[in-house]
């Protein structure tokens, strides 16, 4: 039966923020499914109570995470190989961090993430992975030592940036590529400010910055000053030199703001 005892003038009902009236029009009350013991269980399925799961992911990355210190987020392939060259770099670009006071960001994963949780746990660094379900990845690397896996993708992009002073990135697919232009974008609307890029390997990474400075800038894209920000280097010391670099001119700017 509807429930038109609560009717308003209007043939509609309030539920909490939620207005119903006509064809939405509900035959219980949302106390009345919560006490049902023997109701449907499609209900943990559907968007309300995923946005609860969501609240919980951002809750709990920012619980971890608030007290975490300065840090840096290291990108680049799971599927680099352990004796490969730019595995060893990884390792010693974790290391590198640690040594300059950086706590050391990754995705979680095997490849170049865990060369670089492997370099920060090494010197004995605060290591972190952020993890995410996936059919093909089965948690975090064994050299995580503060770690969060998570469900949801955007969740998880926010803690990589939110918690960064910048991103190094190296070889990779994909998700790579998703995390440099996310932080491109964010860069260039403004939605980060000081926030250093370093693309590492100048032999995979050259044909894309010529690209975006002979194609995309000169289309007028994007601006000069999007594709200069980047540092394209095969020098780790460089890399880490850019994250401190950028993070000393972001506390410079702070104290302008706050002077």
């Amino acid at each position: 039966m509807r429930p038109t005892s609560r009717l308003n003038h209007h043939g509609r009902v309030t539920q909490g923020p939620v207005v119903r009236g006509g064809g939405q029009l509900q035959s219980t009350t949302t106390d009345q499914r919560l006490l049902e013991s023997d109701g449907s269980t499609d209900w943990v399925h559907t968007d309300p109570w995923r946005v609860l799961r969501i609240q919980s992911e951002f809750v709990e990355g920012f619980g971890t995470l608030a007290e975490l210190g300065p840090a840096i987020s290291v990108f680049g392939s799971a599927r680099t190989p352990a004796d490969s060259a730019e595995y060893a770099a990884a390792v010693r670009i974790g290391a590198g961090l640690v040594d300059a006071g950086y706590a050391v960001i990754t995705g979680g994963g095997p490849g170049i993430m865990e060369a670089a949780n492997r370099g920060a746990t090494e010197r004995n660094g605060t290591s972190v992975g952020l993890g995410i379900e996936l059919p093909y990845e089965t948690g975090l690397n064994e050299y995580v030592n503060l770690g969060i896996n998570f469900r949801y993708f955007f969740a998880r992009k926010t803690m990589f940036v939110k918690y960064a002073s910048g991103f190094i990135v190296l070889p990779g697919g994909f998700g790579t590529f998703d995390e440099l232009f996310e932080a491109l974008t964010l860069v260039q609307t403004g939605k980060v400010t000081t926030f250093p890029v370093v693309l590492f390997g100048t032999g995979y990474w050259s044909g894309l910055v010529d690209w975006l400075r002979d194609t995309v800038l000169q289309r007028g894209n994007i601006a000069e000053a999007d594709v200069a920000s980047l540092v394209v280097t095969d020098d780790v010391d460089e890399a880490v030199a850019a994250m401190v670099a950028g993070a000393r001119a972001g506390e410079a700017a702070a104290n302008r703001v706050d002077g």
